[in-house]
């Protein structure tokens, strides 16, 4: 008897006429973006007014650290990867394992 759910699935999510690829085997998720400007559009949250001030950030917990927990909880891995390369993986310790591709590609966001 397994002790997480398993599953076998490939999908593809076209996001804006981005193709977002989605395969799980097992409990191994892999999330594929296709580029760090399409990482930074879906995590740039709704657009803001010209000259207002940056919002606060909110209370609590760390949005990355409350994924990490949901997949260890689950017992699944999630590899986020951005143009084949891998990002971030979750679920398989207790913070984020974040990569060097992902300090360069936010590094190199920055500058386009």
């Amino acid at each position: 008897m397994p002790s997480a759910l398993e599953i076998e699935a490939q999908l593809v999510i076209n996001w804006n006429g981005h193709p977002l690829q989605l395969a799980a085997a097992g409990t191994y998720l892999i999330l594929n973006i296709p580029s760090q400007d399409v990482l930074d559009q879906l995590t740039a949250g709704p657009p803001k007014a010209p000259g207002a001030p940056k919002a606060p950030k909110p209370p609590g917990p760390d949005p990355l650290q409350q994924i990490n927990d949901l997949m260890r909880r689950l017992g699944w891995v999630l590899d986020l990867r951005v143009g084949g390369k891998t990002y971030v993986t979750f679920g398989v310790q207790r913070t984020p394992k974040i990569t060097l591709n992902a300090v360069l590609g936010k590094i190199g966001s920055f500058f386009k």
